[in-house]
């Protein structure tokens, strides 16, 4: 009786996706015990998957199909010897071959490090993709090995997928290009990143029959006090550069602040009126006056280490060794004494032992054609014959 209700039952079975579960990329038909003979429908956008023990048996497009197996070859491998040959036994599979457009995705990427101020900024990115499965078979046989056959299992293993391989891809990116994070983050990038994020994830997903066709609003962020951070950085940066240097940057640094204690002093107090304010001002100033001073002393002692003319002193005027006896710091030319060997200021007498100095040698002469040095007193050059001047 069973089997003759089956016989007679079998035409009016109805095999396809419910209206209500349209929507998901795969589903599976609740019963794996099928009756010969039954309806199966199978929509345009759609793959038929029959899958038993570990492996798909067969697959059937778009269309109305009757599960016979004179006419589906594949079916006589499923069929149940129990019952006489009527019913066959497998897992049905429907599998959705349009393009799934707009599945969110976004999360952390980790904390990177921004190359141009060196600071740790913690990433984050978000987006969307659109992606169709090419391969409903090779889609089947793979998520069964994860137990994942389920529509809800496998968006969430594919969206888990999809967000790992791009955090690992940027990540990379980041540390190999050395792109600034305020680039990244206002899309100066975006194109690139995202050309290697879409082959990085097809690297991934291939094997299981999904091709990912395109990424949209696709966004690397970073928290706003970090972005605050990183400009305030950058802004100092430049200021140092600006100043040829950190110790430039510092004197940049403290005169602004010392101007702004000045105009401070100028600006408070109500009761204290133009005294105060001149005052104030007038400290400004001061300090201003006195970083100045510090800097000439600085480029002096440079001067001196490098050999440089000190201020104050025309080029090529020789300047007496600091701390040398009977000079005082700051003279002009001095001119060594035969008699006691004081060095003392040109003139006709030695100004530490009255006695008289030797005249200075008569400069000498060189012949303006050939460069050659005169016989004191020529007229004529000893080398080319050319008169002297």
């Amino acid at each position: 009786m069973v089997l003759g209700f089956i016989k007679r039952g079998v035409k009016e079975m109805m095999i396809a996706r419910p209206d209500e579960a349209k929507q998901f990329i795969i589903y599976k038909h609740p019963d794996e015990t099928v009756p010969m003979y039954s309806q199966l429908t199978v929509d345009a956008d759609e793959v038929g998957v029959f899958f038993r023990d570990g492996q798909v048996v067969g697959t059937l497009r778009a269309g109305r199909h009757t599960l016979d197996s004179s006419n589906i070859p594949f079916l006589s491998n499923l069929v149940d010897s129990f019952t006489g040959g009527n019913v066959f036994k497998a897992e049905v599979f429907f599998v959705s071959i349009r393009e799934i457009p707009s599945v969110k995705f976004g999360g952390r990427i980790g904390s990177q490090e921004d190359p141009k101020t060196g600071m740790a900024v913690e990433t984050m990115v978000h987006g969307d993709f659109s992606f169709r499965v090419v391969q409903p078979e090779r889609l089947i046989v793979g998520l069964a090995g994860m137990a994942k056959v389920d529509n809800e299992s496998f968006v969430g293993w594919f969206r888990d997928l999809f967000l790992k391989t791009i955090r690992d891809r940027i990540a990379e990116l980041l540390v190999k290009q050395k792109w600034p994070l305020l680039d990244v983050t206002s899309g100066a990038y975006t194109e690139e990143i995202e050309e290697e994020v879409i082959k990085a994830v097809a690297r991934h997903v291939e094997s299981y029959g999904v091709q990912v066709i395109r990424i949209g609003n696709f966004v690397v962020s970073i928290k706003e006090e970090d972005e605050r951070e990183l400009k305030r950085l950058l802004k100092d940066a430049a200021y140092v550069r600006m100043a040829g240097g950190l110790g430039g940057y510092q004197q940049l640094a403290m005169g602004k602040a010392m101007m702004g204690a000045g105009e401070g002093m100028a600006k408070g107090g109500e009761g204290g009126g133009t005294a105060m304010a001149g005052a104030g001002m007038g400290m400004g100033f001061g300090m201003a006056q006195m970083m100045a001073q510090q800097q000439m002393m600085a480029q002096q002692q440079m001067a001196q280490q490098h050999g440089m003319p000190q201020a104050g002193y025309p080029q090529g005027t020789p300047q007496a060794p600091p701390g040398q006896p009977g000079v005082p710091q700051g003279a002009g030319p001095q001119v060594k004494c035969a008699a006691c060997g004081a060095m003392t200021a040109p003139g006709k007498f030695c100004s530490e032992c009255g006695k008289p100095l030797a005249p200075p040698a008569p400069a000498k002469k060189f012949c303006q054609n050939c460069g050659a040095e005169a016989v004191a007193g020529a007229k004529f050059c000893g080398g080319c014959g050319t008169p002297l001047r």
